[in-house]
């Protein structure tokens, strides 16, 4: 049986606003755990490492949450490189964390390598009371740019699993892609084997 350093690896960058809720959603996705107090912004890049099997063949997951302060933009900015695929998240109850998705979009366009997917996740949907944001329109910009688009929370675990799957799913059906990621990954270095990893997932 393969190892886990064996298998095909994929990074995915995880980028968006400050208090979009990127790092509660990995979190959960990944921890199953979500602190309703949790508010620390994320410093530089943290990372997670997860497996999930597609069409019964398994990936290893490297998972890069992104700070969204103006300060990291630049550091940000070099962890683009061999990543697979794209998440932009956007917080659903705030209507400027929605209005900055054209520029994370550029960002995104411009420093990925070609043929990266990307996917637009609206976060924070046990907040639909306070909603500044519709469905619609979160469809409509996910069009606007050739990408699949969901809502999800971390707190009650809804979809949480579903973007992660989706652009997964579409990575793994562009061999181009998955090759070019293998000879330009291997830049980032990911601390310690085995952290955040389990094969059960929320949905």
């Amino acid at each position: 049986m393969a190892s886990d350093e064996s298998l095909p690896t994929l990074k995915i960058l995880m980028i968006g606003p400050s208090g979009a809720g990127k790092s509660a959603l990995l979190i959960r996705y990944c921890d199953d755990q979500f602190d309703n107090e949790y508010s620390t912004a994320t410093i530089g890049v943290d990372f997670k490492l997860k497996k999930l099997s597609v069409h019964g063949k398994p990936y290893r997951l490297n998972l890069l949450d992104t700070a969204g302060q103006e300060r990291f933009r630049t550091l940000s900015n070099s962890y683009y490189r061999g990543a697979h695929g794209v998440i932009l998240v956007y917080d659903i109850s705030n209507r400027d964390s929605f209005a900055a998705m054209e520029r994370w979009f550029e960002e995104a366009e411009t420093n990925a390598m070609p043929g990266a997917v990307m996917y637009l996740v609206g976060s924070k949907l046990d907040k639909t009371a306070a909603r500044q944001v519709s469905a619609d329109e979160g469809q409509r910009l996910a069009e606007k740019h050739g990408c699949s688009f969901c809502e999800v929370s971390a707190k009650t675990r809804e979809n949480v699993r579903k973007p992660f799957v989706d652009i997964v799913n579409a990575i793994v059906k562009d061999p181009k892609l998955l090759s070019a990621g293998s000879r330009r990954g291997g830049t980032v270095a990911v601390g310690g084997e085995g952290e955040g990893w389990g094969s059960g997932c929320a949905c």
